[in-house]
C-alpha cells in the first residue's frame, strides 16, 4: 500500500515540481559555464556567471516559498472547513 501511495505522491508532485527542477537545471548549467571562464582565466565571463547563477538561485528559493505558502493556504481552508479538527469548523469540535 505504502508504495503505491509513494508512486502516486511522486506522479502528483513531478509536474508541480517542474519549475522548481527547471531552475535547477539552470543553475547547474550556470555553475558549469563559471567553472569553464575560470579554468580560461576570463573574470569578466566569471562575474557575468555568477550573477546569473545567483538569479536562477533566487528563482527557486522564490518557486520553493510560494509553493510552500500555497500549500499553507490550502491546508489552513481544510482545516477550516473540517469541524473535527481543534478550531475548525462552526463550533469546533464537539466531544
Amino acid at each position: 500500500m505504502t508504495e503505491r501511495l509513494a508512486h502516486l505522491a511522486g506522479r502528483v508532485l513531478r509536474p508541480a515540481l517542474l519549475p522548481v527542477q527547471f531552475a535547477l537545471l539552470l543553475f547547474t548549467l550556470r555553475l558549469g559555464r563559471l567553472r569553464a571562464a575560470r579554468a580560461r582565466g576570463d573574470r569578466g565571463a566569471i562575474s557575468i556567471e555568477l550573477a546569473l547563477a545567483i538569479i536562477a538561485l533566487v528563482f527557486v528559493a522564490g518557486a520553493v516559498a510560494t509553493a510552500l505558502y500555497l500549500l499553507k493556504d490550502k491546508v489552513v481552508q481544510k482545516v477550516q472547513q473540517d469541524p473535527n479538527m481543534p478550531g475548525g469548523g462552526a463550533g469546533g469540535a464537539t466531544k
